[in-house]
């Protein structure tokens, strides 16, 4: 018994340190993985992660991030060394990867022997500065969807799609595609023999090719061949519905299609007039090997997994993805898929999608400029010197850093004023004995101190010193006030020209008053009427009211972004059945104005309802009813009663609601995205766009971040100053 119990210690001592041992040597062997798939490629992913851990013995950790949020999250982590040792990405941000560091040459996962096992387009673009900087794992490029119910001919050529239209049913349309977007626009510049970017990085959609094939896209439109203002979820349900014949989309359409569509795939047709194929965009997906993930063999080894035969081939087969290594496709089983096969040979004919970090500033203004010729509003000419003019104003240098003295200055000064009212403070009589006092009551309140300066004052203090750099990610310079002197001076153009900082700020007022005026006035109607003490299933009309306020307002927004819809809106379908033509809401700034408006009321009276109601219950009834006594009528009762004892209970909630309004991103961004042309932008989705549509201007967008704060800062002041009078006056 003696002995028993020491035993027993030195047993269990052992084993606590060969599991030990045994973890240590586990945790050496681990890799990270990032990538962005769902559904059927994410479980691909999986199945070729666990194959080489069962075989490598190595732990593979994957970790999904969301797409939108990618490129931030390797930019945030990657330098720091908390990022993944292998991330899997489109190659079209090698530019930014290799400018920024992200990347490590992929030479050890994909050597000279290796090149030839994959697709020669997909091995060029991930080729730069003579290095390649990552294993091609599969391609996605457009290529033409055709209903074989609708269609029973060959399709070689755009005209041949064109001569459906006399033999399809009146309710459908020969080809759907998103018309209005560049990156489907970009197939028929090549056509055309022109090009969006050039190879010196400048924006090369004009000139005689590109006006051609913007003009064609037109005709097309007008002659209804292709629907009006066709969006993603427009194209998916013509096709998913048999009332487009062709369409032109990605392998990401593929899983949306029901089988009882009949269909087949085929790459791009060729353009008649200019005898040159349509050749869409191609965009690579890539192993890319970290620099922390280049010094791991492990790491390296499983990028090479990913493109090797066999796990290409659970990627086509599992993941139904078009592969870039050759020897999958010629596996009976993957090249049974038409599909597949179709969009494989659709990428032989492809361009590779260009690495340049200027490409990001061109798709919105080469937007711009196709819209405004779709609608009538420009000839193709002039909106594509338009566009090339706003893109060479987004990607101008920024100025020479000027000397720092001003800005230390200003920041010196306010500390010296606020030093100055500190001392002041401090010496005035009975202080000392009032901050003794109050010793003991700091202990609740510094937690909340520390969160708010945490949470809200860094943030506010890191937003301000940015607005005096500019730049992009990684080469940003101290300029000053430039910055701010550009906003304020309308970027030397007229100062109420097209993107101006008060033309934008005529918006976003006259957005902030039509939006809080309607939110009051149907609030304190709705809620004047619920208080009726005859109204019968009160709390039935409150839910239902209350709705439209617990509907996360992106649901909202998207949801009445369709509902006025040119062609299958509902808003047009109403106008129709009275008789009135229908409207193009987007085309104009009164009519998107009116969407925006009408989708931002819907969200916001409910808010105002409540309060009114609330507000209702604090006005004594003994009141009321003396009033009535006194023979005032019901309008004379609101007026001098309800309405004053109403007024200092509103205008709080008033005063925030103004503030909501005015940031009110959400819909404007999703409802008319700022068309016609940017002008229902407001000054919050003024700042995003220079944040991230043109060329990541954090300083520019950082200085709206602060001008959108004093203008608040000063118009709270003075509302506030307002809601003081208002209960004084009441008191």
């Amino acid at each position: 018994m003696t002995l028993r119990r020491p035993l027993l210690v030195l047993v269990a001592l052992v084993l606590a340190l060969a599991a030990f041992a045994c973890g240590g040597a586990t945790s050496a062997r681990r890799i990270t993985v990032w990538h962005a798939y769902r559904g059927d490629e994410e479980r691909a992913l999986k199945e070729v992660a666990a194959r080489y851990e069962v075989e490598r013995g190595v732990k593979v950790t994957l970790l999904s991030v969301p797409f939108d949020a990618y490129l931030s999250k390797l930019q945030a982590a990657v330098p720091r060394g908390n990022g993944p040792d292998v991330f899997i990405d489109a190659h079209g941000r090698l530019g930014t990867f290799t400018k920024e560091g992200l990347v490590a040459d992929a030479s050890g996962a994909i050597g000279e022997a290796d090149v030839a096992r994959f697709d020669e387009t997909s091995v060029r673009a991930l080729t730069q500065d003579g290095k390649r900087w990552g294993v091609p794992l599969a391609t996605k490029c457009l290529a033409l969807f055709v209903n074989t119910r609708l269609v029973t001919s060959e399709i070689a050529t755009l005209e041949d799609v064109q001569k459906l239209r006399a033999t399809l049913p009146a309710s459908a349309v020969p080809l759907a595609y998103e018309a209005h977007t560049t990156y489907y626009h970009v197939p028929f510049l090549h056509a055309f023999g022109a090009e969006l970017l050039g190879s010196a990085g400048d924006f090369a959609m004009v000139g005689r090719g590109a006006e051609d094939s913007v003009a064609l896209v037109r005709d097309l439109t007008k002659d209804h061949v292709v629907p009006d203002e066709p969006s993603g979820a427009l194209v998916k349900q013509l096709f998913v519905q048999g009332q487009a014949a062709v369409v032109i989309s990605g392998p990401w359409l593929l899983s949306e299609l029901r089988d009882e569509v009949p269909f087949k795939v085929q790459p791009l047709p060729t353009v008649a007039k200019t005898g040159k194929k349509m050749r869409p965009y191609l965009t690579v997906e890539a192993a890319f090997v970290t620099p922390d993930g280049a010094g791991k063999p492990d790491a390296v080894g499983f990028a090479r997994w990913l493109g090797d035969d066999a796990s290409a081939r659970t990627r086509a087969l599992v993941g139904k993805q078009v592969v870039a290594t050759k020897s999958a496709w010629a596996d009976p089983e993957v090249a049974r898929s038409s599909a597949l096969a179709a969009f494989h040979a659709a990428a032989a004919d492809a361009v590779p999608t260009p690495t340049s970090t200027r490409l990001q500033a061109t798709w919105v203004p080469a937007d711009q400029a196709i819209k405004k010729v779709l609608r009538g509003e420009a000839e193709p000419k002039a909106a594509l010197d338009e566009a090339k003019a706003r893109f060479d104003d987004v990607m101008r240098p920024p100025p020479p850093s000027p000397s720092p003295a001003p800005v230390m200055l200003l920041a010196g000064g306010a500390l010296l004023a606020l030093a100055y009212f500190g001392v002041r403070r401090a010496r005035a009589p009975g202080f000392r004995a009032e901050l003794t006092r109050s010793l003991p009551v700091y202990r609740y309140v510094i937690h909340a101190v520390v969160t708010v300066c945490v949470l809200v004052v860094l943030p506010l203090v890191a937003g301000a010193a940015t607005s005096f750099f500019a730049g992009g990610r990684g080469e940003t310079r101290f300029v000053g006030f430039e910055n701010y002197a550009q906003i304020l001076t309308a970027r030397g153009g007229a100062l109420l020209g097209h993107g101006s900082f008060y033309l934008t700020l005529l918006v976003t007022i006259l957005w902030t008053v039509l939006n809080v005026a309607a939110h009051v006035g149907i609030g304190l109607a709705l809620g004047l009427a619920l208080a009726r003490p005859w109204l019968r299933l009160k709390a039935v009309w409150r839910v239902l009211l209350i709705l439209p306020w617990a509907v996360p307002s992106y649901v909202t927004a998207v949801a009445w972004k369709g509902m006025f819809h040119r062609q299958f809106g509902a808003m047009n379908a109403i106008l129709t059945a009275v008789g009135a033509p229908p409207v193009s809401w987007f085309s104009h700034f009164s009519t998107a104005f009116t969407a925006n408006l009408l989708t931002n009321v819907w969200l916001g009276f409910p808010f105002m309802m409540v309060v009114t109601l609330g507000a209702l219950t604090s006005i004594p009834k003994d009141v009321l009813e003396a009033a009535e006594v006194d023979g005032a009528t019901r309008w004379q009762r609101f007026r001098h009663v309800t309405a004053p004892l109403l007024l200092p209970q509103l205008l709080p909630s008033i005063m925030l609601g103004s503030v909501w309004t005015f940031n009110m991103f959400n819909v404007v961004f999703l409802v008319s995205g700022g068309e016609p042309d940017g002008t229902t932008d407001i000054l919050v989705s003024e700042a995003y766009r220079w944040a991230f549509t043109r060329d990541s201007q954090y300083g520019y967008a950082a200085a709206y971040a602060v001008l959108i704060f004093l203008l608040l800062f000063v118009a709270t002041r003075l509302l506030g100053a307002r809601v003081d009078r208002a209960k004084a006056k009441v008191a």
